[in-house]
């Protein structure tokens, strides 16, 4: 049955994580991980990215923040290709991880700038 819901939400996933990572989270799903896509789907994307209280920028400044503060790095390289196309420019994504340093730590702050300068090497690369 169709849910405009989440199809709402499974198109603010794309538009900002992109098609080539939505596909490759498409392609992966089996039956063991089928209900975990459609969780991740229906509560971060169309509950909360989807909903008016933050734009898209805002909510990649909260989310940056966060993924640094909890050490998932994965999650922050992703996230760091999704500020940018939210927006956010380099500057921008600089001073977020300078102001994890002083609540997150220094070591955190250290491995996202590391994160981050590759991920925004490699966009920058890619671009046209």
């Amino acid at each position: 049955m169709f849910d405009p819901r989440v199809a709402a939400g499974a198109e603010a996933r794309r538009a900002v994580l992109g098609d080539a990572h939505v596909d490759r989270a498409a392609a992966a799903t089996t039956p063991f991980t089928r209900d975990f896509q459609d969780l991740v789907t229906r509560h971060a994307w169309a509950d909360i990215w989807t909903r008016p209280g933050l734009d898209r920028r805002s909510r990649s400044l909260v989310t940056l923040t966060a993924l640094v503060a909890l050490g998932h790095h994965e999650e922050l390289a992703m996230h760091v290709r999704a500020a940018r196309a939210n927006g956010l420019t380099d500057d921008e994504i600089a001073e977020v991880l300078l102001q994890t340093a002083i609540y997150c730590g220094v070591p955190a702050a250290n491995t996202a700038f590391r994160i981050a300068q590759r991920v925004l090497h490699d966009l920058d690369d890619q671009a046209p």
